[in-house]
């Protein structure tokens, strides 16, 4: 597959891409390191950032004044992957430096929900209350190396929670109160925390969710528990007395004097641990640590994403998601984050998020192609509200459709960057996107981010360009996995990374890199479509289908047969008022034949109620194709990592449906 090479949709404008953080890093970069490049052309300065990684990783820890308690004695000391060895040597804390770039009376954090009530918290404030918290947990028995779990929802609490645990070197893990306790006991079980920190409840939909209970079953299946501090986050009356393990107030761990003193740990010290899906088996603990963290995100925000003091970010996602890790590193570089609590398009007032940034002059704002696409198949118009200043929306989760490109540039503002972004928990991070010195082209993200050395391998493992090929790396980043929890040998660590391309990262996308330097993401690559042998994107198919005005939302298969067949169903979710007949289905043919490829028009074409996700909103492909196999439920997909568990049933049943009609 190559490239239609489309002329930019956006283009940086020079003045300001001139004053950008990433130009005057590459300005600096090239006077005190000596490159004779012009590092303020990005294609030079990713050259630079992959071929000489102790230099650039070096020059981001001097550019960003990194505060070590000791100095490191080398950037990269064994360059191995799995393994590498970053900045030996070197002791910091990452909550250090969360706080030390915000000013008294700045806002450091916007707190917002979808009632459109909302309250600030300065530097001087959030100081205060992650010094208290952090007393409070030291009190509670809370040590370095100790767990700290968060039972919550996108609010200020979990923020400071968190600061206060890395402050002490303890590891943090969160998790949203939409999960089942049982689906949360999954995870933090394998920790064996010291303290949990819940909420009485959130909001959604217009609906406030009591949690109180599932607080108290989720303790009761934490026996490492010494206590548990309870936010009062919607107003509810405290919990039950038969509560498992002491319960300490919020308001009482928040409001003490203190002095905040944040603990130097090593370089790779555990911060914190966030989980996989779990979709087919027991969520995979992925540990990154202080050091790695701290500097690829101050890469991907301040340079990446142009951010610093006077912007700030509102970017929609929950605390299970790594975007949630990633927002919050939003206060390394000054600038402001808004938290959000509640649904991101209310049945009352969809456009709910735009209003919010709006009002508050957000500068980048974040979100999910599948947002963007409904904002623009139910013709919600975001340009209603004062959005001038916002100069960038950041996209991510899956690929992003080219059709939806146009529609930011009309309804959102015709000078707005629109940044996709493709990364993952894995890296805590992202390999390739945006950046205020590149161009925009439809369909396509920008370029791999600094630092990474991304290619795509064909089948015999040769790197290839304008050619689909498998997301690899080739070369180790500061934030890739110290470890996965549980996993004393590396065995998980490295079949799930390394067993493909030894001491390469492959990550289990498919990808083109563009002669110009873009990259396209197709999707999954165990989720590849491979009609006679001619391999196709599941995302491609799924672009031109959700297109069409009668098509909520669409999902293509590839099956493997045993008999030696290969069956590729596209089921459909219909938008209201639309009917699955023979002239939407022959719609829906033309639009794959012209829009994708006439190789893989599907083989039938049937409604379903709904498409089921991951948890963070991603397509579950690879189960629902194991499904329509006959794989058992059990071995296929944990119903609690599902956004709607009822559907694996539905599904099973078409797969079972379809092989009887085989064998009749």
């Amino acid at each position: 597959m190559t490239t239609p090479y489309a002329n930019p949709c956006w283009s940086p404008d020079p003045e300001s891409a001139a004053r950008s953080r990433i130009a005057d890093f590459g300005r600096w970069a090239a006077r005190h390191r000596g490159v004779e490049a012009d590092l303020t052309d990005y294609a030079a300065l990713h050259r630079w950032s992959v071929t000489d990684l102790e230099g650039f990783w070096g020059a981001v820890w001097e550019y960003f004044d990194i505060d070590a308690d000791t100095p490191y004695e080398r950037v990269l000391a064994e360059e191995t992957m799995p393994g590498a060895r970053w900045f030996t040597g070197a002791t910091l804390n990452y909550a250090h430096h969360a706080l030390r770039n915000l000013a008294d009376d700045d806002v450091a954090i916007v707190a917002l929900d979808e009632t459109g009530s909302g309250y600030e918290v300065t530097g001087k404030r959030l100081r205060a209350q992650v010094a208290s918290v952090a007393a409070a947990l030291r009190d509670l028995g809370v040590g370095q190396g100790d767990r700290v779990v968060g039972y919550l929802p996108n609010t200020p609490h979990t923020i400071t929670a968190f600061l206060a645990a890395a402050s002490l070197g303890a590891v943090w893990s969160v998790c949203g109160q939409d999960y089942a306790p049982k689906a949360a006991a999954d995870r933090f079980a394998q920790l064996e925390p010291t303290v949990l920190i819940g909420a009485d409840g959130y909001l959604f939909n217009g609906t406030t969710h009591d949690r109180r209970e599932a607080v108290l079953e989720l303790a009761r299946a934490l026996p490492t528990l010494k206590a548990t501090v309870l936010v009062d986050h919607v107003g509810l009356p405290g919990l039950s007395s038969n509560y498992p393990s002491l319960v300490l107030p919020w308001e009482e761990a928040a409001t003490r004097t203190e002095q905040l003193t944040c603990l130097p740990v090593p370089f790779d010290h555990p911060l914190w641990v966030v989980f996989s899906s779990g979709t087919t088996g027991l969520p995979k603990g992925i540990v990154h640590g202080h050091g790695g963290v701290l500097l690829e995100h101050l890469k991907t925000l301040a340079l990446q994403s142009d951010l610093g003091p006077g912007d700030r970010l509102l970017w929609y996602t929950t605390t299970h998601w790594m975007m949630w890790n990633l927002v919050v590193s939003t206060l390394l570089t000054g600038a402001t984050t808004c938290t959000y609590d509640g649904s991101p398009a209310l049945l009352a007032k969809p456009d709910i998020l735009w209003e919010l940034a709006a009002r508050h002059r957000v500068t980048l704002f974040g979100t999910s192609p599948q947002y963007l696409l409904g904002m623009e198949k139910f013709g919600i118009d975001p340009s209603v509200h004062d959005l001038s200043a916002i100069r960038a929306v950041g996209c991510t989760g899956s690929a992003l459709p080219a059709s939806v490109y146009p529609w930011v540039r009309e309804h959102v503002g015709d000078g707005v960057q629109l940044a996709s972004i493709s990364g993952g928990t894995d890296v805590v991070s992202g390999f390739a996107g945006g950046a205020p010195t590149v161009p925009v082209r439809a369909g396509e993200l920008s370029a791999p981010y600094l630092g990474v050395a991304l290619a795509a391998y064909d089948e015999e493992g040769h790197p290839v360009v304008d050619e689909v090929g498998e997301l690899v790396v080739t070369r180790p980043m500061p934030s890739m996995p110290l470890y996965f929890w549980n996993d004393p040998d590396g065995r998980r660590y490295r079949d799930a990374y390394f067993s493909t391309y030894d001491g390469v990262w492959r990550h289990g996308d498919w990808i083109t890199l563009t002669r110009h330097g873009s990259v396209i993401v197709h999707g999954r690559s165990d989720s590849t479509l491979n009609r006679n042998g001619v391999r196709l994107g599941s995302a491609d198919i799924h672009d031109v289908v959700e297109r069409l005005p009668e098509i909520a939302e669409a999902l293509v298969i590839g099956a493997e047969e045993p008999d030696g067949g290969y069956w590729m169903p596209l089921f459909v979710v219909l938008a209201p008022g639309a009917e699955l007949d023979d002239a939407l289905r022959g719609r829906i043919r033309e639009a794959i034949r012209t829009g994708a490829s006439p190789r893989h028009v599907p083989d039938e074409i049937i409604e379903v109620p709904a498409v089921p996700h991951t948890r963070t909103g991603k397509k579950l492909e690879v189960p629902v194709k194991r499904l329509l196999q006959g794989a058992p439920v059990e071995q296929v997909v944990n119903p609690a990592a599902v956004d709607n568990p009822d559907l694996i049933e539905h599904y099973a049943r078409l797969g079972a449906e379809r092989r009887a009609q085989r064998l009749g």
